[in-house]
């Protein structure tokens, strides 16, 4: 069953049960109110009856009261029976084929009512001359026997008309709430992976509707990213790992192509293992940055001071590249040693800092650079600030794809790929990074992770 017609099937049936309950309810409330009402007519004639019956001097009285003012009911009968005795009533419960209860309540001083088909009893105790009468009065309830039918038909036909007219509401009101749904999907549909620029059409309202299609939007917008990253990462993977192998292949080529002698062989093999020594760390690098892309649930995390982290950094830059001028910044370092630990993999945090460090130290050509250590209320900082050449602001939306490098790098050896691995890391720590930076002034990349959960502190 399609969305639509169990809308509208819905709406219908609630509606229709609505209206079957008011209108049972309606025609239970008129049914008690019609025989109370007809039950105290009956008790005022049945005083009035016995006035005129057996009250001698006031008997004109009542007769004039009962012709100008009670209406004769139809089919309306007086029965007046002297209390004698111990009387079982037998002869007039057959006469009017009433229980022996009707006038066993009477007896009592009750008010007694009785209904018969469409002929209602009402009976009462009056008492004269030390005499006691019950004295009934019947009549057929004509309110009850022919409006009440016309009641029942009424709320039959009203049933039946509002559920005619709510079962075409409901089909309008289903084509209304799903026909933007039907909208969006029929959009939707015609969005592949050849034109991820379409977008869902918005408007400026303000509802659910509206805002699943931004929803969507905002969807399509990372997924035509990743589609372009991906691209961009195949093509200059593509050419990166081409390079290399093209240099191997054509240089043993050269080698084989005629005999030489023992230095030209030399001198090939040291070409071919230059290419393959830097084909080896493309591979690696490549590898690495795909498994830093999971979420890091297997790698081991211990608690770890950041100064630490900073200064065995340093050592291993200062291993790598001696004529390095890395500072460490101390001076913002917290008193409270707790602000000072993360949680993390030293091995994976040591890769992060000294890729983005060793960028720092090669893009401003060994100038100073300084690394400063800071903290928030809940996070500890890392800033490494150089003074190189900085990149251009229209290309600091694309440092994060891997292989890419900025357009005033051409004079410095490297693959585009320590930023992309560095930020992966950072993810894996709950943390973040942000880099800013300016042409020929240099550029600032601030880590930030949370502080250790350290039970018991």
């Amino acid at each position: 069953m399609k969305t639509r017609t169990r809308i509208a099937l819905v709406f219908f049936l609630v509606t229709l049960a609505i209206m079957i309950v008011m209108s049972g309810s309606i025609y239970y409330f008129v049914i008690k109110y019609t025989f109370n009402d007809f039950y105290k007519r009956l008790q005022t004639r049945a005083a009035v009856a016995a006035g005129i019956m057996l009250e001698t001097e006031s008997a004109t009285a009542f007769q004039q009261m009962r012709d100008r003012i009670l209406e004769k009911l139809p089919e309306e009968e007086d029965y007046i029976f002297e209390i004698t005795g111990n009387t079982d009533f037998t002869q007039e419960r057959e006469q009017l084929h009433l229980p022996q209860s009707f006038f066993t309540d009477i007896v009592g001083g009750n008010i007694s009512y009785y209904q018969k088909d469409n002929v209602f009893f009402a009976g009462i105790l009056y008492e004269k001359d030390a005499h006691r009468y019950i004295v009934i009065v019947s009549a057929e309830n004509y309110y009850y026997s022919h409006h009440l039918a016309n009641l029942r038909r009424i709320l039959l036909v009203a049933i039946i008309s509002v559920s005619l007219l709510v079962l075409s509401a409901s089909v309008v009101f289903s084509r209304y709430i799903i026909n933007p749904v039907q909208e969006i999907t029929n959009q939707v549909k015609e969005i592949n992976s050849q034109n991820l620029h379409l977008r869902l059409t918005t408007s400026s309202v303000h509802d659910e509707i509206n805002e699943l299609k931004i929803t969507f939007n905002t969807m399509l917008d990372r997924l035509e990213a990743s589609f372009a990253t991906q691209n961009n990462f195949i093509s200059n993977a593509s050419h990166e790992l081409g390079t290399p192998l093209t240099g191997i292949i054509g240089e043993a080529d050269v080698a084989l192509s005629k005999s030489r002698g023992p230095e030209e062989y030399r001198e090939s093999l040291s070409i071919i293992l230059k290419e393959a020594e830097r084909l080896e760390r493309i591979t690696r690098s490549l590898l690495f940055l795909a498994q830093t892309g999971f979420d890091g649930k297997k790698q081991k995390m211990e608690i770890l001071r950041v100064d630490q982290l900073l200064w065995d950094v340093k050592e291993t830059i200062d291993k790598i590249n001696p004529r390095n001028k890395v500072y460490i910044d101390l001076s913002l370092i917290p008193d409270n040693p707790l602000k000072l630990k993360i949680r993390g993999n030293a091995q994976l945090l040591h890769l992060a800092v000294s890729n983005i460090v060793s960028n720092a130290c090669k893009y401003s050509s060994n100038k100073v650079v300084v690394l400063s250590i800071g903290t928030t209320d809940e996070h500890v900082v890392i800033v490494v600030k150089d003074s190189g050449i900085g990149i251009p602001e229209s290309e600091l939306q694309y440092i994060y794809d891997p292989f890419y490098r900025a357009s005033n790098t051409h004079s410095f050896e490297g693959y585009g790929i320590g930023l992309p691995l560095a930020r992966n890391i950072v993810r894996q720590h709950q943390g973040a990074i942000v880099v800013t930076s300016k042409v020929n002034e240099g550029t600032t990349v601030r880590l930030t992770f949370p502080f250790a959960n350290i039970p018991g502190n």
